[in-house]
């Protein structure tokens, strides 16, 4: 049998933390609902948009959507500029808006809706986002 993830089941309750989260008891595991639509919508906390701002006065949100073996997913976004940033190791994949990825001695990435892109630990990069930017990140626990 299959659902429709966007629409929560009707006995399922409303998750810790994040309001329209939903998850229902299935047994020992619980299915979850984190995020209506992640391509919008306000994130939990602001943060540094890099180590720094080299144009512009851009800024930059998160919100942690859940812990899953070991590792954190979440939702990033940076609005119009240019900074550095010296990276964790992480996997993302682009939801909106436009940018170019520099990395230090390495390639040149014009990231936009459906990039997936893999950064070590420690590489440093320059973002210079043309349009705010959201992503969906995975990576480990520190």
């Amino acid at each position: 049998m299959t659902s429709d993830p966007s629409t929560p089941a009707p006995d399922a309750e409303p998750g810790p933390g994040h309001p329209g989260v939903a998850e229902l008891s299935t047994g020992p595991a619980v299915v979850a609902l984190l995020a209506a639509d992640v391509r919008a919508g306000a994130l939990d906390e602001q943060v540094a948009a890099g180590v720094e701002v080299l144009a512009g006065a851009p800024t930059a949100a998160v919100t942690s959507l859940a812990e899953v073996a070991g590792v954190e997913v979440g939702v990033w976004e940076m609005t119009p500029g240019t900074v550095s940033d010296v990276e964790a190791d992480e996997l993302f994949v682009v939801l909106s808006g436009r940018a170019t990825l520099v990395v230090e001695g390495g390639a040149t990435l014009e990231l936009g809706p459906g990039s997936v892109v893999q950064l070590p630990e420690g590489a440093r990069t320059t973002w210079t986002v043309t349009e705010t930017l959201r992503k969906v990140y995975v990576t480990p626990r520190g």
